[in-house]
C-alpha cells in the first residue's frame, strides 16, 4: 500500500538532528525525500564515524531519503536548485539564521520559483525577536528555555549538566515542523495556497515544559514568585549555579509527594522505575511494597505545609529500603500483577533484540548498500489503511546526484559541465 503521502516531493536543506529527523518523519509517510548536501556532507556523518563519511548518526537519521550534492555557495550551484524547485511541494531547512539569504534559497526568492511552495524552516530562536539572529543548538536551548536548569543536575565541578542522552528540543521542534507541513499540505489541497512554517527549538523547549511553564497568579503568587525573588537575590549575591540549584530543591514543592511514586530506585541487580500518575496507581505500588502509613493521598494531607517534607522522605526511604531487597525480576513480577506501572531501567544497547520492540518490528532491518543490513528505529506511525515506514537506507555522499538531475531533465552533458566545474557533485576524499 503507498503512504499517505505519496507523489509529495519534498527537498531537505538540513543537517545535524532537527531538519533531518523532520524529513525522515515525513519520508516514514510515504513522501519522496532528496537531501541536499553540501560538497563536504551533512556534518553528521563524521559524528562516530565507522567509515568515511558514513556514521550511525547520519544513518538513522537520514533513511528513506534520496541524496545529491550541490554546491549552494555557487551561483551554479543555486541556478541548479532553483530549477529543481517547481517540481518540489516542500523545502525543509534548519540551516543558521541568514544563510538562506546569502544562498538564495529563502522563502521570497523560492516562492518566486513555486507560489504554492510549503516552505518549512527550523530555526533556534524563530526570525524576530533580539534572539532571532543567534545560532542555536539543542544544548543552548536547553538552557535558555529553562529546560536545563529544570531537570537540576550538576556535575562534580558544580557545572550545570545537560540533557545529553537525547536532544530534546531537536527531536520536538522536527515533529512539529513535520505536522505542519501535513497541515499545510491538506490547506494546499483546499485553497491551493502554499505558506511559510517555522518551528523553533525554543518552542520545542517550552513545549516540554507545558504543566509547568506560564503565568497562573492565583497560584504562583504563592509558589513562584518568592522562589523568582530568592533566584534573583542568590544571583545578585553572587551565588553559584550548584548553590542556586540546591536552593531550588529545598524549596517548598508541591510535587514531592508525587515524586516518591514517579521516580527511580535501586534494587539488588539494577534499578526501576516507579510511573504512578493516579491515586489508584499509587494504592497499587503500596500494595505491592506493603505500605500502609502513607497519608500522601489524604485530601487534608497539605504538600506544602511544614511537616510535608518529613512525611514525604519517612515514606521515600521506606520504598527505597524495601525494593534494595529484591531483584528487577521479582520485584517487576508483582508489580505487573497488580497492574501498577513501572520498569525495570533498560540499557539502549539491549533495546535492539527486546522482546516488545521485536514484536511491535519498531527497528526493523534496513539493507544499507555499504555497511549491510542494519537495525534502526523506524517509523513512529502505524496506519490501518496506509503504510508508514520505509525500507530506503540513507544515502551515501553523492549517490544520487546524477539520477535525480536526469529525473528532472538535466542531460547527461549539463551534468558532467556541471560536475567538473565544482557545482554539483562530493569533494575529492569527502
Amino acid at each position: 500500500m503507498p503512504g499517505p503521502l505519496e507523489g509529495i516531493k519534498v527537498l531537505e536543506l538540513a543537517q545535524i538532528i532537527a531538519g533531518p529527523f523532520c524529513g525522515t518523519a515525513l519520508a516514514d509517510l510515504g513522501a519522496d525525500v532528496v537531501k541536499l548536501e553540501s560538497p563536504q556532507g551533512d556534518a553528521s556523518r563524521r559524528i562516530g564515524q565507522f567509515a568515511p563519511g558514513e556514521s550511525k548518526a547520519f544513518h538513522g537519521l537520514n533513511r528513506g531519503k534520496r541524496g545529491m550534492v550541490v554546491d549552494l555557495s555557487s551561483a551554479q550551484g543555486q541556478a541548479v536548485a532553483h530549477r529543481l524547485i517547481p517540481q518540489f511541494d516542500v523545502f525543509v531547512t534548519n540551516v543558521r539564521p541568514g544563510v538562506a539569504e546569502r544562498i538564495a534559497m529563502d522563502y521570497d526568492t523560492l516562492i518566486r520559483l513555486r507560489p504554492d511552495l510549503i516552505y518549512l524552516e527550523v530555526t533556534g530562536y524563530g526570525t524576530r525577536g533580539p534572539s532571532a539572529d543567534r545560532a542555536g543548538s539543542d544544548v543552548v536551548v536547553q538552557a535558555y528555555s529553562g529546560l536545563l536548569a529544570g531537570d537540576m543536575k550538576v556535575d562534580e565541578r558544580g557545572a550545570p549538566e545537560p540533557i545529553t542522552a537525547s536532544a530534546p528540543s531537536d527531536y520536538v521542534a522536527a515533529l512539529g515542523g513535520a505536522m505542519g507541513v501535513c497541515a499545510a499540505l491538506f490547506h494546499r489541497q483546499r485553497t491551493g495556497e502554499g505558506q511559510r512554517i517555522a518551528t523553533t527549538l525554543l518552542g520545542a523547549g517550552l513545549a516540554l515544559q507545558t504543566p509547568w511553564a506560564g503565568d497562573l497568579p492565583v497560584s504562583d503568587a504563592i509558589l513562584i514568585e518568592p522562589l523568582r525573588r530568592m533566584m534573583s537575590e542568590m544571583r545578585e549575591d553572587g551565588s553559584s549555579y550548584a548553590e542556586m540549584i540546591e536552593a531550588r530543591r529545598s524549596r517548598p514543592n508541591q510535587g514531592k509527594a508525587f515524586r516518591i511514586y514517579y521516580s527511580g530506585y535501586p534494587v539488588k541487580d539494577g534499578a526501576i522505575i516507579l510511573g504512578a500518575l493516579t491515586p489508584q496507581n499509587r494504592d497499587q505500588i503500596r500494595a505491592v511494597l506493603e505500605i500502609t502509613d502513607d497519608p500522601t493521598d489524604n485530601d487534608d494531607f497539605n504538600a506544602i505545609g511544614p511537616d510535608a517534607d518529613a512525611i514525604v522522605a519517612r515514606v521515600e526511604e521506606q520504598i527505597r529500603s524495601t525494593l534494595a531487597n529484591g531483584t528487577m525480576e521479582e520485584w517487576m513480577a508483582r508489580l505487573d500483577a497488580a497492574g501498577a506501572p513501572a520498569s525495570p531501567v533498560n540499557w539502549l544497547e539491549d533495546m535492539v533484540n527486546d522482546p516488545q520492540v521485536v514484536a511491535m518490528n519498531l527497528m526493523p532491518t534496513i539493507d544499507h548498500p555499504l555497511s549491510g543490513p542494519e537495525r534502526q528505529v523506524g517509523s513512529l506511525v502505524q496506519m490501518s489503511k496506509t503504510t508508514t515506514g520505509s525500507d530506503r537506507a540513507s544515502p551515501p555522499l553523492d549517490a544520487d546526484t546524477d539520477a535525480i538531475l536526469l529525473e528532472h531533465g538535466f542531460t547527461d552533458e549539463q551534468i558532467a559541465s556541471l560536475r567538473q566545474s565544482g557545482a554539483v557533485g562530493a569533494s575529492p576524499g569527502s
